[in-house]
């Protein structure tokens, strides 16, 4: 093999190796962050749905809750798996690297000895010199010299190499010795965690025999939910609707609700704001949890039940405020029978609703700022402060967790 061709082969190890390393590095930085935001999640979790203990919890509720509670602690377990098996891997690279380093230092140190001893012989200066002057000529002469100046040289290296390697080797002890304790912590860390999902799981196990008792009473229960719910979202549809209705004629437009809001100069420039802020709109509360996600999903208390969502329901503290995500108009104030007040707010052609509020501090066709307090809300029987939150394009829902920070 050529010089050329050996020496790209060892660069392209060299690269691959620390390639490896980073890829390892940068896999381990992003499964601590997912650890800490899972921990994070079910202290909101502890905190904002299972504090109050005194209050009798509506069972449907509890199992809504804790459906999420094992879900987030199965993915914390799971990713703190991961990361004990990471730390395996890394630890295992590191004893066989420690192994052959300590191999590598043997041979030098012995190859050292024999050169210090080979050196000691000749050490003296009067020999030195006489095995310069016994030289035939000047040419052996120099060579001479040439030998002796490069045999220094690799006793030289050779002490620098073995200092080198002692260091990596004690570095790599001490990073062995710190990886050991941090798996041994994530270990006894994840043993506490399945304990807690152990005793979630028999509460569950304990009120889902219960409910299985009268499964039918449970399910009539949860269709009239979605009767409530429908209702409300029929009643922002029709006022979306007629609030389209109302822009296409004041603009003398006889285009229908399909065509959209007909937008001045100004309201588009605040849709396209709004559209540029995708994904990064603060949460309508300060502190929430998402407990019902967007669109079609199967109840946890019978899965032949389907539950339809246009928002998300997030669950906060008792008596939190509730934010605008987003700079606008007051589109309406809603208030229906039987259910608690509704605040629409446009962005252009975008609108957001925050719906079962206890109080509102707004009124129709007032300008909002982001993050403007607009109301309180709503506290049931059950202890249960929950956030029905949602986001329309004209009078199409949307997805909220593409647009809200992280939801």
């Amino acid at each position: 093999m050529k010089f050329n061709q050996f020496l790209t082969l060892s660069l392209m190890f060299l690269l691959l190796g620390i390639t490896s390393a980073q890829a390892q590095n940068n896999k381990k930085n992003q499964l601590e962050a997912r650890r800490i935001e899972l921990r994070n999640e079910i202290k909101k979790i502890n905190n904002l749905l299972f504090s109050n203990q005194n209050k009798k919890k509506d069972q449907t509720a509890l199992i809504e809750d804790l459906n999420y509670k094992l879900s987030v602690t199965n993915n914390l377990i799971k990713v703190t798996n991961q990361q004990a098996n990471l730390l395996t891997r890394s630890i295992n690279n590191n004893q066989k690297e420690i192994s052959q380093l300590r191999d590598e230092l043997t041979i030098l140190k012995e190859n050292y000895a024999k050169t210090i001893q080979k050196s000691y012989k000749n050490k003296s200066e009067q020999s030195r010199v006489m095995f310069l002057l016994s030289s035939d000529n000047f040419r052996q002469a120099y060579k001479r010299l040439q030998y002796m100046n490069q045999y220094a040289k690799v006793q030289k290296q050779q002490a620098e190499d073995i200092k080198v390697k002692a260091k990596k080797l004690q570095d790599l002890n001490l990073d062995l010795v710190k990886q050991k304790e941090e798996k041994d912590k994530l270990i006894a860390e994840n043993k506490v965690i399945q304990n807690q999902l152990e005793a979630d799981r028999k509460q569950h196990q304990s009120i889902m025999a219960e409910i299985k008792k009268d499964l039918n009473k449970y399910a009539v229960q949860i269709k009239e939910k979605q009767r409530e719910a429908a209702k409300i979202d029929e009643e922002i549809d029709r006022i979306i609707k007629a609030e389209i209705a109302k822009s296409n004629k004041k603009a003398g437009k006889t285009s229908t609700y399909k065509s959209g809001f007909a937008l001045t100069a100004e309201a588009k420039l605040i849709a396209a704001d709004f559209i540029s802020n995708k994904g990064k709109l603060p949460w309508p509360v300060e502190k929430g949890i998402v407990k019902l996600r967007y669109g079609k999903q199967r109840s946890p208390i019978n899965p032949s039940v389907e539950i339809q969502s246009s928002g998300v329901r997030i669950a906060t503290e008792k008596d939190a405020k509730v934010r605008a995500v987003f700079k606008g108009k007051v589109l309406a104030v809603m208030v229906q029978k039987k259910s608690n007040p509704v605040v629409l707010i446009q962005h252009g052609n975008y609108i957001t609703a925050y719906g079962n509020l206890k109080t509102v501090y707004v009124k129709k066709g007032e300008q909002i700022s982001t993050k403007q307090e607009i109301g309180e809300v709503f506290t049931d029987s059950d202890g249960q402060t929950l956030l029905k939150f949602s986001v329309y394009k004209n009078n199409a829902s949307q997805n909220p967790a593409e647009w809200v920070y992280k939801m």
